[in-house]
């Protein structure tokens, strides 16, 4: 009888206390996530068919074993004998994918069975499994008799394969792992059986101190990516398993590859090991493939995916007879999970949801458009089902955020994603009509956290804490979440609203409906933000003409230095090095037009800044699609680097009017100050009637 000691706990907890037991507190009594306990009882159900038992619920999700008493008592005397592994069949598979990967090229089945502690039909179908998962990444494994087991793949596609099969089924457990390492806990073990605590602990803090700053946060699970990834290549280069020789890793995403040579070294101080050039190519594509955690990061920097983007909105809208076409927050957030994501299936990284098949059979039509939509629009690129269904969280989180909210705040502890925390955050508000506000914070942000501020904390992980109550549910809130949490509102309903209380009896239902609406001041502020925008762009708003330039940079730094002169900017160097760096990550000349957009973001940056230059003769610089192209027209877009969001907002009305039409484009690329200015106070006016006066 082959059984975990976690899951001959629960099948004893459960014979113990027939429909007493629960699946949140099994969990809480053993210590480990539901969603632990949830994956050992499809192990549990499987023992129990042995003894020709099931596992069965009672109305309040109690957990019994349903049959016959003398097959229970026969389970019972079967336990008793048996010797449980402290290892799951994940576990097992993860040490059979390190002894492939790390021990190879070949091996006998035999071996690698008596490796594993298992039998010859058990490695078969981990092998199986092992199979299935390898090829995503382009990975071969081959069995023939009297040879063996034989693996074959380029080291990149190897290194993909074993850090997402960490991140995919171990996620949780590295969560946990990296907090106790950075409350100075000293781990004895290597963590899964494969890293090394030291490594993991400097890696973590040098990510965290020189990649994950305020400017370019990762979002939580890229972030725990990108420390796995750097620490199984620091683990395979110490085991010379290195890399192919990339011929352009110095030139190539330079941006993303200043970051990892300037990291590589440091670690190649600090732990004495010997990453190479490739070593930090290969990282820098992990890196341009993430996620940053702030939606504000992506709000203009492409003008043609937004407009693709845009696209897609009114596509879903039109299928689903809804209107999205003025969720600026829905746009904002495809805008930044979109870019990255595209980039990753460029090279063909392979894009893992553990939770595509619950948004699927949850959502269904709304995943149907999504799919439709996206294959029109982006007719040169196949997104997969898992990718796919990031994009239906969005979409879902934009459709629920219309509903009604009242009373309780609640803070979401989230570390699976923006989409998934915004669309728990959202099904929490429409579901649980008491609760009036929920905040989202991150795993890296919660430690900081007063949590004093919120009536109720919600996450979708354990939590390290032992002093403050929290309720863990599904990321997308599962109708059993929802009772729990119900019933956690009504037994504590005095503690929560103790605060609060002076309000019952006072509130008049006017009051209530004057509850929902924003107080003056924040409406008084948006005010001042938008029209000190649209201030700044059309008093700042010039077109120069250049007669002869030897290239686009003399254009661009004669403009900032004339920004400099009317104390628009302050450091003129500063603001040509982020225009630099910005050029670096990729072309700024829109395809198909005459017309380059130069934009960056900095703290010398006083009043937002759109300015045109006409150029009598063509220059060539890089275009968005990475093709070279001829411009004549430079647009010049200046921002500080704090925003707030009616401001993003002006500044991407800009952006994405520029190709929004060829009337448009005609404009922005004639250098007629007077029609360019009139088409900005045209759009200005639109977003004021359909923003601040319809709102």
């Amino acid at each position: 009888m082959i059984i975990t000691f976690r899951e001959k706990s629960i099948i004893e907890l459960i014979v113990r206390t027939a429909g007493k037991h629960t699946v949140h507190s099994l969990a809480t009594y053993i210590n480990v996530s539901a969603r632990t306990i949830q994956r050992d009882l499809k192990s549990v159900e499987k023992t129990l068919k042995q003894f020709d038992l099931e596992l069965k619920r009672t109305a309040n999700e109690g957990l019994f074993i349903d049959g016959k008493n003398e097959q229970v008592y026969r389970l019972v005397q079967n336990l008793m004998g048996s010797q449980p592994t402290d290892e799951t069949p994940e576990e097992r598979k993860l040490n059979l994918l390190i002894i492939l990967l790390h021990e190879g090229p070949s091996f006998k089945t035999k071996m690698l069975a008596n490796q594993l502690g298992v039998s010859a039909a058990t490695l078969s179908a981990y092998l199986d499994d092992l199979t299935e998962w390898l090829g995503k990444f382009s990975i071969t494994l081959t069995r023939k008799r009297g040879v063996g087991v034989e693996l074959g793949g380029e080291e990149a596609n190897k290194r993909h394969a074993l850090a997402n099969y960490f991140l995919v089924y171990f996620y949780e457990e590295i969560v946990e792992q990296l907090y106790l390492l950075q409350q100075g806990k000293k781990l004895g073990e290597p963590v899964l059986g494969y890293f090394s605590p030291h490594y993991l602990a400097e890696i973590d803090g040098l990510v965290n101190q020189r990649i994950n700053n305020e400017q370019t946060r990762l979002a939580d699970s890229d972030y725990i990516g990108l420390v796995i990834h750097v620490c199984l290549t620091i683990q395979r280069t110490e085991h010379h398993f290195l890399l192919e020789t990339v011929a352009e890793a110095a030139t190539e995403y330079s941006g993303e590859s200043k970051l990892m040579e300037a990291l590589c070294a440091e670690l190649n101080d600090r732990l004495s090991v010997s990453l190479t050039t490739s070593d930090a190519h290969f990282l820098s594509v992990v890196l341009r493939g993430s996620k940053v955690q702030g939606t504000d990061s992506g709000y203009y920097d492409s003008v043609l995916l937004g407009k693709l983007i845009q696209s897609v909105i009114g596509e879903v809208s039109a299928n689903l007879h809804v209107d999205l076409s003025d969720d600026f927050s829905l746009y904002q957030g495809l805008l930044a999970h979109m870019g990255p994501s595209i980039f990753r299936l460029n090279q063909n990284l392979e894009l893992f949801n553990p939770l595509t098949d619950e948004i699927k059979r949850k959502y269904p039509v709304l995943f149907m458009a999504v799919a439709k939509s996206l294959e029109k629009v982006f007719k040169d690129i196949n997104f997969p089902a898992d990718e796919i269904a990031f994009i239906v969280l969005h979409f879902g989180s934009a459709l629920l955020m219309n509903e009604e909210k009242v009373q309780i705040n609640a803070v979401v502890i989230c570390p699976t994603g923006i989409g998934t925390s915004k669309m728990l955050a959202s099904r929490i508000q429409k579901e649980i009509v008491e609760i009036n506000s929920v905040k989202i914070l991150s795993i890296n942000d919660f430690q900081s956290a007063r949590f004093d501020d919120f009536d109720l904390i919600i996450s979708t992980i354990r939590l390290p804490l032992t002093d403050i109550d929290y309720i863990m549910v599904s990321p997308l809130l599962s109708d059993k979440d929802i009772g729990y949490i119900e019933t956690y509102l009504q037994n504590n309903l005095e503690k929560i609203t103790r605060k609060k209380r002076y309000l019952t009896s006072e509130i008049q239902p006017e009051d209530r409906m004057q509850n929902n609406k924003p107080s003056v001041q924040t409406l008084l502020q948006e005010i001042k933000d938008v029209q000190s925008s649209m201030d700044a762009i059309l008093n700042n708003f010039r077109v120069c003409r250049q007669q002869q330039a030897p290239d686009h940079w003399k254009v661009l730094n004669g403009m900032v230095e004339q920004a400099k002169a009317d104390r628009l900017v302050t450091s003129v160097s500063a603001v040509m090095h982020q225009l630099e760096e910005r050029e670096k990550k990729g072309g700024l000349g829109i395809p198909n037009t005459t017309m380059g957009l130069f934009h960056c973001r900095d703290d010398s940056v006083q009043k937002l800044i759109f300015q045109v230059a006409h150029l009598e003769e063509f220059c060539t610089v890089e275009g968005m699609d990475g093709k070279s192209m001829r411009i004549k027209n430079l647009l010049l877009m200046l921002a500080p680097v704090k925003m707030s969001d009616r401001e993003q907002e002006i500044l991407s009305i800009i952006s994405t009017s520029l190709i929004e039409s060829d009337a448009s484009m005609m404009i922005f690329s004639s250098s007629n100050e007077k029609m360019i200015r009139q088409k900005l106070e045209d759009l200005f006016l639109d977003y004021l009637q359909n923003n601040l006066i319809k709102e």
